[in-house]
């Protein structure tokens, strides 16, 4: 069996690491998953992912830009309205989100449970 102790845990990939950091934050995946196909309002976004606060929606999307995978853009009213879009870095994560999704449905279609026959 092999030694999974804390010096094991601690070489983890630092790609990994800064992924999962962003990305195992409650709202992030979906939030990147609705702007996939296009620039979307925020109001537009708050409705489309249930659930969600208009303050925790802005905290994550002001951290997305921060990292650089979604611009804001202002859009000249009347009336005022702030839209979202993912950047290139952020478009070129949609390969990767939809192959997790086709495990999802492969792996955890059973409420969130992997079905019995690949739990061996």
């Amino acid at each position: 069996m092999a030694d999974h102790g804390e010096a094991v845990c601690r070489q983890v990939d630092g790609g990994m690491t800064r992924v999962f950091e962003l990305f195992g934050k409650r709202w992030t995946g979906l939030i990147v998953a609705t702007l996939m196909p296009g620039p979307v309002h925020f109001a537009d976004l708050r409705r489309a992912i249930p659930g969600i606060s208009e303050r925790m929606l802005s905290d994550r999307l002001a951290e997305l830009a921060a990292t650089g995978l979604v611009v804001r853009e202002v859009d000249a009213g009347p009336p005022l309205r702030v839209s979202y879009r993912l950047s290139e870095a952020g478009r070129a994560m949609e390969p990767s989100l939809k192959e997790l999704g086709r495990w999802a449905e492969t792996y955890l279609a059973d409420g969130g449970q992997c079905p019995e026959r690949f739990r061996k």
